[in-house]
């Protein structure tokens, strides 16, 4: 599920929200705050992936334990890719450790 894509293309000056954050779960929609609050990104897509993976090892019963995330920020601008990583690991430090056992990232600066 995507929670959002936010681009800086022209839409009368506003920013394009193209899925409501309510198809994201709790946990997606905080991993998407804290994305939100600590790079103020370009784009951003959250993806609840959880259903691949139900019944293997770490799948939580409840879902929301397999996320992929697609994020474009400034904040990346200079930085390798194992640096954006683990900038967006240590912003979701307490996710990951409760109740995500999966994150795959897809990081960059804006072109």
């Amino acid at each position: 599920m995507v929670l959002q894509r936010l681009t800086d293309k022209p839409s009368g000056g506003k920013r394009d929200t193209m899925t409501p954050d309510t198809l994201l779960g709790p946990v997606g929609q905080r991993i998407s705050a804290k994305l939100v609050q600590n790079f103020q990104p370009r784009a951003l897509e959250v993806i609840d992936e959880s259903h691949h993976h139900a019944g293997h090892a770490g799948a939580s019963a409840n879902g929301e334990s397999h996320f992929r995330v697609r994020i474009v920020a400034e904040a990346f601008r200079g930085k390798s890719r194992v640096e954006q990583h683990r900038m967006i690991n240590a912003a979701l430090a307490e996710e990951l450790r409760e109740r995500v056992h999966a994150l795959a990232i897809q990081s960059s600066a804006p072109v």
